[in-house]
């Protein structure tokens, strides 16, 4: 089934993007909520007249993410956390500990923005990539310390 996509949907496209989806995941999933329509003719005429609004929004939106990505690079955040024998931590170090402690410096990141294959389980320094914008990546650096 071919659809329209509304919003980016990773791994799938972005806004805009005319996909072949399966018939189940687009009406069980992203119809519903508004993440696509189907690609009729009327629609796609549609999309032909927005695209051109939409590349010069997303490249005012890309220009922004730069911008930002530039601020991030760099950045630090320290945290600190109890320690058992051996140095073991209690707890980790997640993406919503790092998206708050980046809140706290001023930037605007949400957690889903943070990319970690796993929280932060060991005491000492990480880098971290946080995704500001489709291909726009910042790299930070993350230091766990022994608290106390």
């Amino acid at each position: 089934m071919q659809i329209i996509l509304q919003e980016d949907i990773d791994k799938l496209g972005h806004r805009g993007d005319v996909v072949t989806v399966k018939p189940g995941y687009a009406r069980n999933y992203l119809l519903p909520r508004k993440l696509a329509v189907e690609a009729s003719v009327g629609n796609l005429k549609a999309i032909e007249r927005i695209r051109t609004s939409l590349a010069k929004k997303t490249a005012t939106e890309l220009e922004a993410a730069q911008k930002q990505a530039e601020l991030l690079n760099g950045a630090a955040l320290k945290f600190t956390r109890k320690t058992g024998e051996n140095d073991q931590m209690f707890g980790s170090v997640t993406t919503a500990d790092i998206a708050e402690g980046l809140a706290a410096q001023g930037f605007k990141t949400d957690k889903r923005q943070v990319q970690l294959a796993e929280p932060i389980k060991v005491i000492g320094e990480s880098q971290v990539t946080i995704k500001v914008f489709r291909d726009v990546t910042a790299q930070i650096k993350v230091s766990v310390e022994k608290e106390g």
